[in-house]
């Protein structure tokens, strides 16, 4: 595998609670009850449920045995009962012998008059009658009047939930953005690096806004919008974060996901919602992240012009410079795919100013690399310019990355101080995954061995490619071996020569295969993808080709109604032919070169075969030591 950091012009488009007790170990349970509708429901409910428990459990008694009344009037003759205790229509009786047992009567009867028409003097035994009118007054009431109030309270909890159901769907109008915080953590200009250009676009507008009548004066307005375009990772959120650092005034911060809902028109009120707080708190900052989400182009595809997204941008384009004048709003967005929002909201009085941001070169490295080396120790013999050198390609998010992971890896080794080697390790890391140690033969190591050899060798001996910083057969990803060779510094442009080399290098492994093994393997899938790709583009779109100076690429066109239609080239069959030709020698060239170079330099690439087969990695001192002195640089 070969790891090539892409020049610029070869991609296209460019609180907890305090512990009571004054810190002792003591655990102090708290229980609060808070006074709801729901809570006095759940609770009567319980009350409700007890009661009926009771009730069924006070006419049971399960540990005394039943007899029938006429046994109990046959023992009273007898002699043999102390005394009864009448409940209601239950008896209890005592025995002299200490036992008892229970016994029921009709409800109009009485036990006076039982025991006299039995023959027996009731003054014989101890009769004691149990009031239980007024608790039995007290049940009937709460048993018939208890499940009414619950029921009430029941059907009022339900009206409630309804009414707060409703409140929330009248709710999805309003405004979800974010209102700055003055307490979080303060983020300025200053934090922010390697986008200079950008940082001072934006300090211009953040000074219209803090002291408008200077510009005033001179008959100038505040610009309606800024938008910010470039790839992720290059610090667009990062310079929203300072401009609400930095200005004086109201910060509002949402996504544009956040403007659609799934039901119609709620996007558009949400619009409406948002800049009518800004106006009332202007001058205020509208930081809309991701706009694309919701500023695409306008009746492209199968969606007609009632679409939700569309009727939200309408009214954002409304807002931003409709009949109404917007005053002392400003509107900032950020997007990667600058490319596919209308044009309409791109136009002069909307986003006036075009911010874009790109890869930093090698001084914005190294000044974002010193802001986040702060609060980490860093050995002083770490090289900040070799460091800047090795990272070209990296976006900010990625050095920010790449030294939290040199830090983890020192860490991980017990030091003291960040020093090249962790650096090394991060960069390669981030940029290819970490290390996989994975069973391989001795057959599978020769061979990845010969074919990152290959490229190496061929990357040497060709004049235009970069030199060679490290060759690995340290499985990394889904690659068993890499060859690194970083830009020495930010390249602009792309010519022919080095294209064609560059294909030559890519092809290097699978050359060094066949010439070794007289064998094709499967390792060089992504080298040839990755050669046939430059081809391509050199063909289709840098007409760098017999085909002469024409774009055979699909085109993005804007139509006299603003209608974006992107759709690919009419290209006849033949031309289709002609140019699958070109591709295809262009990469047999790349081809040919090489197997060209590694015959010639067999014993060099034997040489740093067999130095990857024992050490597994080789550094680029090493490998030019090996191979005779430094690359021969081409200015």
């Amino acid at each position: 595998m070969v790891e090539k950091i892409p020049s610029k012009s070869i991609k296209k488009n460019g609180n907890s609670l305090p512990r009571p007790g004054g810190g002792k170990k003591s655990k102090i349970w708290m229980f609060q009850f808070h006074l709801n509708l729901k809570n006095i429901f759940i609770g009567l409910f319980a009350v409700f449920i007890l009661l009926s428990f009771l009730g069924s459990m006070g006419g049971q008694n399960s540990n005394l045995p039943e007899k029938p009344l006429s046994s109990v009037i046959g023992d009273v003759k007898a002699g043999q009962v102390s005394g009864i205790e009448v409940e209601e229509t239950k008896l209890t009786v005592s025995y002299k012998n200490g036992t008892k047992s229970v016994s029921h009567k009709e409800t109009q009867d009485s036990l006076y008059k039982l025991l006299s028409d039995a023959g027996v003097d009731p003054k014989n035994v101890a009769i004691t009658v149990k009031d239980q009118s007024a608790s039995q007054l007290w049940m009937n009431i709460i048993s018939n009047v208890l499940p009414l109030v619950l029921t009430v309270l029941f059907f009022l909890f339900l009206f409630r939930q309804a009414r707060g159901a409703q409140d929330n769907l009248f709710s999805f109008g309003q405004s979800k953005a974010r209102i700055w915080n003055k307490d979080l953590p303060k983020v300025t200009f200053a934090d922010v690096a390697g986008v200079d250009e950008a940082k001072k676009e934006l300090e211009e507008v953040v000074d219209f806004l803090k002291n408008p009548t200077k510009y005033k004066a001179l008959g100038a307005r505040t610009p309606k919008g800024v938008l910010l375009v470039g790839p992720s990772g290059t610090g667009k959120t990062l310079l929203a974060k300072a401009m609400a650092g930095e200005a004086k005034t109201s910060f509002y911060s949402i996504a544009g996901s956040e403007f659609m809902e799934m039901l119609v028109g709620v996007g558009a009120a949400r619009v409406r919602d948002l800049f009518a707080q800004a106006k009332k708190t202007a001058p205020a900052i509208i930081f809309i992240d991701e706009i694309d989400a919701i500023g695409r182009m306008r009746s492209v595809g199968i969606m007609g012009g009632h679409d939700e997204r569309e009727q939200t941008l309408n009214q954002i384009l409304v807002e931003m410079d409709g009949f109404e004048p917007n005053v002392a709003v400003l509107i900032v967005a950020a997007t990667n795919r600058g490319d596919l929002l209308d044009p309409a909201l791109l136009r002069p009085g909307r986003f006036d100013r075009r911010v874009v941001l790109d890869m930093p070169d090698i001084a914005g490295r190294k000044a974002i690399l010193a802001i986040h080396a702060k609060g980490k120790p860093f050995a002083v013999a770490v090289d900040w310019d070799k460091v800047a050198k090795r990272t070209v390609g990296f976006s900010g998010a990625d050095l920010e990355n790449m030294l939290n992971e040199a830090a983890i890896q020192a860490a991980r080794g017990n030091k003291k101080e960040i020093d090249m080697s962790d650096l090394e390790e991060a960069a390669t890391k981030v940029k290819l995954g970490p290390e996989k140690k994975r069973l391989q033969s001795e057959l599978d190591r020769k061979m990845t061995a010969y074919h990152e050899g290959g490229h190496a060798v061929v990357s040497y001996f060709s004049k235009y490619t970069d030199a060679v910083h490290r060759i690995s057969i340290v499985s990394r990803g889904m690659a068993l071996g890499y060859t690194l060779s970083p830009p020495e510094k930010d390249r602009l442009h792309e010519t022919k020569s080095r294209l064609i080399d560059e294909i030559a290098m890519t092809m290097g492994g699978r050359a060094a295969e066949e010439l070794i093994f007289n064998e094709m393997t499967s390792g060089a899938a992504n080298d040839i993808d990755q050669a046939t790709r430059i081809a391509r583009y050199m063909v289709m779109e840098f007409g760098m080709s017999d085909l002469g100076p024409i774009n055979f690429g699909p085109q993005m066109d804007v139509t006299e109604w603003g209608k974006a239609l992107s759709e690919s080239q009419q290209i006849s069959p033949e031309m289709l032919s002609k140019i699958d030709t070109e591709i295809q020698k262009l990469v047999n060239a790349g081809y040919k070169e090489a197997e060209d170079i590694l015959k010639k330099h067999k014993k060099q690439l034997d040489c740093i075969a067999a130095e990857l087969i024992k050490k597994e990695t080789v550094e680029g001192d090493e490998f030019e030591a090996l191979m005779g002195g430094p690359k021969k640089k081409v200015e």
